[in-house]
């Protein structure tokens, strides 16, 4: 009898296991986004990822964001990359502007883990407005209207968070409707 007895229990454990592991799993792009995967890892299966994912390979930093972390990403889509300037995309991919392109995706990072209620703590802690410090030395500024979370850049762009709390391995990611851009 006491061996039936932990069995239930153990499959009822397994079970309630399984559950809390897909409701960590969130949909990005038409893909599924493992917490058990890194941010490399999950995001070249993103769809809506394909012009960003492009850019980390370009600039060199796939390495980095494979690593430890953790990393807060703040993570551009590839319509967010289309609403800059014509041309501005292929312009940074080029060799000779690596350095502005690194500058510019190390600026949508934050070093540590930020789910959206440590970014809420901040911004209440903060009386509205919290300054995150980005791992290329810039600051963005996060806020909330209404339910809403944003995030603005130093140069007076404005991103929403249109999907918060996607937890990778090695940090979160949250994706944003905007590319955000450093002064330079």
């Amino acid at each position: 009898m006491k061996t039936r007895k932990f069995l239930a229990v153990a499959i009822l454990a397994l079970g309630f296991g399984f559950t809390s592991f897909a409701q960590k799993t969130v949909m990005v792009g038409g893909a599924a986004m493992y917490p058990n995967k890194n941010i490399i890892e999950n995001a070249v299966n993103s769809k809506d990822h394909t012009t960003l994912v492009a850019a980390v390979k370009a600039a060199g930093l796939v390495e980095t964001l494979q690593g430890k972390g953790p990393f807060t990403v703040f993570a551009p889509t590839n319509e967010a990359f289309s609403k800059l300037p014509a041309g501005t995309v292929d312009t940074l991919l080029k060799t000779e502007n690596i350095k502005s392109l690194q500058t510019i995706l190390t600026y949508h990072v934050v070093a540590g883990k930020m789910n959206s209620s440590d970014i809420a703590k901040a911004i209440k802690a903060g009386k509205g407005k919290a300054a995150l410090k980005t791992v290329s030395g810039g600051t963005l500024t996060a806020w909330m209207d209404g339910k809403d979370l944003y995030i603005s850049d130093e140069s007076g762009n404005k991103a929403k968070v249109t999907i918060s709390d996607v937890n990778q391995s090695n940090g979160v990611i949250h994706v944003v409707d905007t590319v955000l851009l450093p002064k330079m």
